[in-house]
């Protein structure tokens, strides 16, 4: 996944990208911010109005499967995170909120950068699944652990993807 260099969340003053990778990089995810932050109420609101029809049959009770992308390599050609570092991020900002339960799968990402180079790198996905009357209560806490992680590893961006679905355990 894209990163920037490492620096300050929250500088006084702002500075501006150098490089027209970057430059690129702070456009895509700021277009990605206004894109969710708009989409994402009508997302909730679509997700609890869904109609099914008479023939599908459902099991279990409604929940939200929430999946975040988390990529390893860092932008300045530094380690990469280790495996000990990512759980011990996991036991620190999901498991207090996601205290029921979660999956991590390892993986492999490939992307096209700015330039046009395409990148791979190992990455982990976090599966969360939780009951549908929780999303509101939990979208907050889900983009918390996404700027944690972000801040803590110099990364871009941490993908997100959110789906209905039906759970019975």
């Amino acid at each position: 996944m894209p990163t920037v260099p490492n620096t300050p969340r929250l500088p006084l003053r702002p500075r501006a990208p150098h490089s027209p990778r970057q430059r690129v990089s702070v456009a895509v995810a700021g277009a990605a911010v206004a894109v969710l932050a708009v989409g994402a109420p009508a997302a909730y609101a679509s997700l609890d109005s869904e109609q099914r029809s008479p023939a599908q049959t459902r099991r279990g009770a409604s929940y939200i499967e929430t999946r975040l992308f988390f990529g390893t390599e860092r932008p300045d050609g530094g380690v990469e995170v280790t495996d000990r570092q990512f759980m011990a991020f996991i036991d620190r900002h999901v498991t207090p909120e996601f205290p029921s339960g979660l999956t991590i799968q390892e993986g492999r990402v490939q992307w096209r950068d700015s330039r046009g180079v395409i990148e791979r790198e190992r990455s982990y996905e976090l599966i969360l699944l939780y009951p549908a009357s929780e999303a509101t209560s939990h979208d907050a806490s889900i983009d918390r652990i996404r700027q944690a992680y972000e801040r803590a590893h110099a990364q871009d961006s941490v993908a997100r993807l959110d789906d209905r679905t039906f759970a019975d355990f």
